[in-house]
């Protein structure tokens, strides 16, 4: 079955270059109106470009729909501007792909408060911003389909990027919620936690790694997951052609009581408390609860 995107209309943010641009490029091969968002700033968020406009042209050179917009993420007003623009042109939102991103990279002991608060701006806060900005409109046809973009070193961390990995677990949170949160009206929010050769990693791979791990290689995920026929509340991982789905995870646990109910009594149940035999996969945070009722009714 041919996946198609006619008739959709998808905004993406940083898709000046990089993933963004991968996404945007595809889906408006595949029929979809594209808007082309990007401030068009170095990777660490200072500067501006053309860059946006650029991707339009290709679009449009290739027989496609698309429009650029140069708002902030960060900037609410700014995203509903575009919101309303793209609504004006078209008539709907159907898609939003949340790919704008900066890095401010240093170790945690030598990064100013100033960088952390930043990156978790642009990342956390601009997904946050561009969402609400379409969630209403999305409830209201009742047909949505959100993308957050999440990182390795969010699920898993990575030296140097204390910021980043915080911002980045923040959307696959984020997603959780909104996945539970517009399920009523079929409006379908999912995570990708891409890795590819992009400006943004360009100094972190050798050249035949930055080859193999080229956005288009990403891109078949991201857009599955924005597709009329996709899963919700899903963390995808894509790199290089390969893709894996990562899951946040709950042990059965051990009941503790007496003086079994104690800091001794963890260290003395640890390998039961950690077992990981039979864990869970939540689907949402009531489910945590749940289980706890079932081990205290002696389930």
């Amino acid at each position: 079955m041919t996946i198609s995107f006619e008739n959709r209309v998808a905004i993406v943010t940083g898709a000046g270059g990089g993933l963004g641009r991968a996404y945007a490029l595809e889906l408006a091969r595949r029929g979809a109106k594209v808007v082309v968002n990007d401030l068009g700033g170095s990777r660490d968020g200072t500067g501006h470009s053309d860059a946006a406009l650029k991707v339009v042209e290709e679009i449009e050179a290739a027989g496609g729909e698309a429009m650029s917009n140069g708002g902030s993420v960060t900037d609410y007003d700014q995203m509903v501007a575009m919101v309303e623009a793209t609504t004006a042109k078209w008539g709907r939102i159907d898609i939003l792909i949340n790919n704008a991103g900066v890095l401010r990279d240093k170790s945690f002991a030598k990064m100013e408060p100033a960088d952390f608060k930043f990156v978790i701006d642009v990342h956390l806060n601009g997904s946050a911003n561009c969402t609400k900005a379409v969630w209403e409109a999305m409830r209201a046809q009742n047909y949505g389909r959100i993308l957050m973009t999440a990182s390795s070193t969010g699920l898993y961390g990575n030296f140097g990027q204390a910021n980043y990995g915080a911002a980045k677990l923040g959307l696959a949170g984020l997603t959780k919620t909104l996945a539970i949160e517009g399920a009523k009206n079929n409006v379908k929010v999912n995570t990708i936690a891409p890795t590819a050769g992009t400006r943004m990693t360009e100094d972190l791979f050798p050249a035949e790694a930055f080859a193999a791990f080229a956005p288009e290689k990403v891109a078949p995920a991201a857009l599955f997951l924005v597709s009329e026929d996709a899963p919700t509340n899903m963390i995808i991982g894509a790199g290089a052609g390969v893709f894996q789905a990562a899951y946040v995870t709950l042990t059965q646990g051990k009941l503790l009581t007496g003086d079994d109910l104690s800091p001794e009594g963890i260290a003395a149940h640890w390998d039961v408390i950690t077992d990981r035999t039979g864990e869970l996969t939540p689907q949402s945070g009531s489910e945590q609860s749940m289980s706890i009722l079932r081990k205290l009714q002696g389930q």
